[in-house]
């Protein structure tokens, strides 16, 4: 299996079609072997529903013509694409809206760029900063938490940004919306997604 194609992540809608959580690929293709899903496709504007065998002999049929923003991934008889979109077939609950703090989506708030220095780094230079620091009472809440870089970090250690003579780049705050969903919506290979996300939706749970 493509490492690639694994990584990416697929959109699941309840019966009535809104939108309501995110999974990867392994659970994606579990729920569509189980027959509690089905591949909900968009061609001009139109849609188009497939079960797992459906949705096998079209990625046969267009094997041949594979587009760059498509994953697919192969197993030992056949190669089938990647599905960007299920619908549960006997789900109609809507889940309350709501934005899990945690590491993705904290670096995800704050673009992996360090709240005291302003750069950007690479998620394993990052780590998570209490502004008011725990032993001073800080609690592990969106607008106490930040990323930061190690060497900011170690600077402003047990206290807080006035006590260390350090300036935050952003106050931060409870996202609105999922802050992984809106990086995903920025590549094309997650296009088809927008047809269901209206504000209303916008606070999928990534896991």
């Amino acid at each position: 299996m493509s490492s690639i194609a694994l990584s990416s992540s697929v959109l699941v809608l309840n019966r009535q079609y809104m939108a309501i959580h995110v999974v990867d690929v392994r659970r994606a293709f579990g729920l569509l072997l189980r027959e509690l899903a089905e591949v909900i496709h968009i061609e001009d504007g139109q849609y188009a529903n497939y079960d797992f065998e459906s949705w096998r002999e079209i990625s046969d049929l267009k094997s041949e013509f594979k587009e760059p923003h498509e994953d697919w991934i192969r197993s030992v008889n056949f190669e089938i694409q990647v599905p960007r979109v299920l619908r549960l077939l006997n789900y109609d609950r809507v889940p309350r809206p709501r934005v899990r703090l945690n590491r993705r989506n904290l670096f995800a708030r704050d673009g992996n760029r360090c709240q005291y220095c302003g750069k950007s780094f690479p998620m394993s230079e990052l780590s998570i900063d209490h502004v008011v620091p725990s032993c001073r009472g800080g609690k592990t809440t969106w607008d106490n938490v930040v990323c930061a870089c190690v060497k900011c970090n170690v600077r402003k250690g047990g206290r807080t940004p006035q006590q260390a003579g350090m300036k935050l780049y952003r106050k931060p705050v409870r996202p609105k919306r999922s802050p992984l969903l809106a990086v995903q919506l920025g590549n094309p290979k997650y296009a088809s997604w927008k047809t269901f996300l209206n504000a209303a939706y916008w606070s999928v749970d990534l896991q």
